[in-house]
Parts: structure tokens; C-alpha cells; sequence
């Protein structure tokens, strides 16, 4: 009799801690009932998530965020976007102001452990750089003892960089801006020597400024930054729809499918080619999605490859080389699980 009460004050407290948290079993059910897909971002980072003149959401973790309403809905439309800052992109997602957030974001053990989140697929391979002024004649890192940085505040940046400089025996005053925007502004306007972000948000500043060809990235790059969907812990169900949304540009570009051909290779006689896309069923039961999710992705958004370069690669004013972020068939690290 012990054993039994106490079973159910165990079950009774979980139920409990899960209510305080939300409807963290049915983040899936929510998403339909509401008709949309409520996704956090960076509001303001050229080429990863920013609203265009016509106030049209375009960016890499933009195009992200549109793979998991496809993967739902069948309709990269259905997504309502929340711009969020350093400081409250974690409560948002913990408070359910959002489904899940896809901007940028690096994967650390604290956050995984202390945050109540959980990360998916890494959907861009990142490092902390430095964005210095041509004028300011710097070439290393290393030559900015005694540099103001611009830096934002409650970010994995912050704590690298005071590392890196204590690591070098240099010193160095931190100018601490919490909106992106406004810290970009700062460092234009000279209030500090260098910006210091990912590389890819210093490729996005750049491009930004009022003459991008006055400024350059250093070379070194001081930290892994793994940038990831996260969405809250405990809905393993969700996870699995976010993971395998990203998994799925991946996997295409690995089977070379692409938006032009995706209709052609629906003919395949690839067995992996016939699960994937849906021809041959059982993917989609396994999610609780439609059996053509990824179908419907590639159809509306492309693979990785088309979505990279079409927010940040060579051909845009970013200039981004996929480098980390290539195959691993082709030195990059990018690798998909098998759907099957």
C-alpha cells in the first residue's frame, strides 16, 4: 500500500510540474488548434532572420522555422514570427510565447541542463569572430589589448571573449548593448573599437553598413558556436518534427533533390528515395505528419544547399563560403540520419 500511494504522489507531482510548463505533451496539438506555427527569431540579422522593405520575413533560420510549418501544415506560410533578443529569446520559449525558436542560438551544457530546452539538427556551424575598422590597422585579435568591444549581453559572445582576452593577457572594456541593432549602431558610430558576434552575424552587420568595404573580419575565430532549433524539454514528439524538419533539407541535398527536381525524383526506384519522399509510407505515420512532409518541404523551400545560398552564400552581399556548413562529402559537417 506504501509502494502504490507513493507511485501515485510520484505521477501526481509530474503532472504537476508538466502543467506549470505548459502543454508540454501536445506542442503539436497546440500548433494546429492555434493555425499556425509560432517561431522565434532575430528580428534584425540580415541574411538569417529580418524582415525584407516589404516587410516579407527572409533568412536562413527564417527558411528553418518555414520547414517545420511545411512539415505541419504543408504550407510555408503558416508561421507567425517573433522577433526576440538575446535576453528574452529563452523566456519566450519556456513561457510557450513560442513554439520554437530558430534564431540564432548556440547549443551549450548549460542551457540544455538548466534552461528546461532541448536542440535539434544544428542548422549553421558557427565561431565568434571579430569585426574590426579598415582604419584601425588591426590584422590579429591579438593586437587588440586594451580595445572597447561591442558586445551583447547574456550570450555565450559575452563569456568568450572575456576569455579569450584573459587567456592572451590582454585587457579590454566591454560596451554591453542588449538589441542587436542598436549594437551595431554603437560600433558605426565608433563608440567601440571592434564588434565581437559569430561570424555570421558579423557577415550580416557588415553587409548592413552604411560601407560594408570599410570594415573587415579578423581571422581568428575563438569558439564553436553549434546553432540549433530549440524547443522546450520534455514533448518528445515536437522534437522529432523539428529534428527531422532540418534533417530533411539536409538529406535531400545528399540525394542531390532539389525544388526543380523534386517531382521527377518521385519516380526513383530508390527505395531510400521512396521513403524519404514519401512514395513508399511509413516516415510521416512515425512523426504524426502527412506522408509527403518532406516532399512538401523541398517543393516549397529547396534543400540546405539552395536555402544557404539563397540567404548567405557566395552570391549574396553576405559572401558566405558553406565551409563548415558543407556535406560531409565535401569536408563540411552537415550529415543526416537515415529516414527510414
Amino acid at each position: 500500500m506504501k509502494f502504490t500511494r507513493l507511485k501515485w504522489i510520484v505521477i501526481a507531482g509530474v503532472a504537476l510540474a508538466m502543467a506549470a510548463t505548459g502543454s508540454m505533451a501536445g506542442t503539436l496539438d497546440d500548433v494546429r488548434a492555434n493555425g499556425y506555427l509560432k517561431a522565434g527569431v532575430n528580428g534584425d540579422l540580415f541574411g538569417f532572420g529580418k524582415p525584407d522593405a516589404k516587410g516579407v520575413w527572409k533568412g536562413l533560420d527564417v527558411d528553418t522555422a518555414r520547414a517545420i510549418a511545411v512539415a505541419v501544415f504543408g504550407d510555408a506560410d503558416k508561421v507567425k514570427f517573433t522577433p526576440l533578443t538575446s535576453k528574452t529569446r529563452f523566456t519566450a520559449l519556456q513561457s510557450g510565447e513560442i513554439d520554437v525558436l530558430t534564431r540564432n542560438c548556440t547549443q551549450t551544457l548549460g542551457r540544455d541542463t538548466a534552461l528546461g530546452l532541448d536542440f535539434c539538427q544544428v542548422n549553421y556551424y558557427d565561431g565568434q569572430g571579430f569585426l574590426v575598422p579598415k582604419k584601425l590597422g588591426v590584422k590579429s585579435a591579438k593586437e587588440l589589448d586594451g580595445a572597447a568591444v561591442c558586445v551583447l549581453p547574456g550570450t555565450t559572445t559575452e563569456m568568450n571573449v572575456a576569455d579569450y582576452f584573459r587567456a592572451n593577457g590582454m585587457k579590454m572594456k566591454a560596451v554591453v548593448i542588449e538589441n542587436t541593432a542598436e549594437l551595431a549602431k554603437a560600433f558605426f558610430a565608433g563608440r567601440c573599437d571592434c564588434l565581437t558576434s559569430d561570424a555570421s552575424q558579423l557577415a550580416g552587420t557588415r553587409a548592413v553598413a552604411p560601407k560594408p568595404d570599410d570594415y573587415i573580419i579578423l581571422p581568428e575565430i575563438i569558439s564553436k558556436e553549434p546553432l540549433a532549433p530549440a524547443v522546450r524539454h520534455g514533448d518528445n514528439q515536437w522534437k522529432d518534427i523539428v529534428n527531422y524538419a532540418v534533417l530533411t533539407l539536409i538529406n535531400a541535398e545528399e540525394f542531390g533533390i532539389t525544388s526543380k527536381n523534386v517531382d521527377e525524383m518521385l519516380k526513383s526506384k530508390n527505395p531510400k528515395i521512396q521513403r524519404f519522399l514519401g512514395v513508399t509510407p511509413g516516415n510521416g505515420k512515425a512523426l504524426g505528419l502527412d506522408e509527403k512532409f518532406a516532399y512538401n518541404i523541398i517543393k516549397q523551400l529547396g534543400n540546405y544547399g539552395e536555402i544557404f545560398e539563397r540567404n548567405v552564400g557566395l552570391k549574396t552581399s553576405l559572401g558566405i563560403k558553406r565551409g563548415l556548413n558543407a556535406l560531409w562529402t565535401n569536408g563540411g559537417l552537415l550529415y543526416s540520419a537515415p529516414f527510414k
